[in-house]
């Protein structure tokens, strides 16, 4: 783990409040789906890297 227990839960309590957010935006048509979808996968992908479960470019490797 890149960070503290304790700071993780903060971020994905954070995480849970941008989700809902940018699903609210893309419904009333200030995001389209596509930018949502990448949004949300990027900002999980950050709190993913901080647990240490997600590599930038892992899939890519060999």
């Amino acid at each position: 783990m890149r960070v503290a227990q304790d700071l993780i839960k903060q971020l994905e309590e954070l995480y849970e409040t941008y989700e809902q957010e940018v699903k609210d935006k893309s419904k009333e048509g200030l995001l389209t789906d596509s930018t949502a979808r990448t949004y949300l996968l990027h900002s999980r992908n950050f709190i993913k890297w901080c647990k240490n479960d997600f590599i930038p470019g892992g899939r890519n490797s060999n």
